[in-house]
């Protein structure tokens, strides 16, 4: 079982991969006003697989954490440097 859970992890980071480039694919003929139906067919395939692979690999045993929207803004937050105010009479 673990092997299998394996290769569906492979085969979902794989995906999302080629996903992400189908979605530049789409991006670039959009702005040159080029028509983009079969890269977006192809990534609405490509989502639908992605989703069997999840609930398989979920049936499985394995799980994938989401982080909310508040996690990730507190993750990458930044904290702003503390101004030094310059008390100087006159200004």
């Amino acid at each position: 079982m673990d092997n299998r859970l394996n290769e569906i992890r492979k085969q979902i980071s794989a995906l999302r991969t080629e996903m992400g480039e189908l979605e530049n694919q789409i991006r670039l003929q959009v702005k040159h006003d080029i028509d983009c139906t079969d890269a977006s067919l192809y990534l609405i395939e490509n989502r639908k697989e992605l989703v069997a692979l999840i609930r398989e690999r979920n049936a499985l045993g394995g799980s994938e954490t989401c982080p909310t929207i508040a996690e990730r803004l507190a993750a990458s937050h930044r904290p702003l440097a503390v101004r030094k105010r310059n008390d100087v009479s006159g200004v």
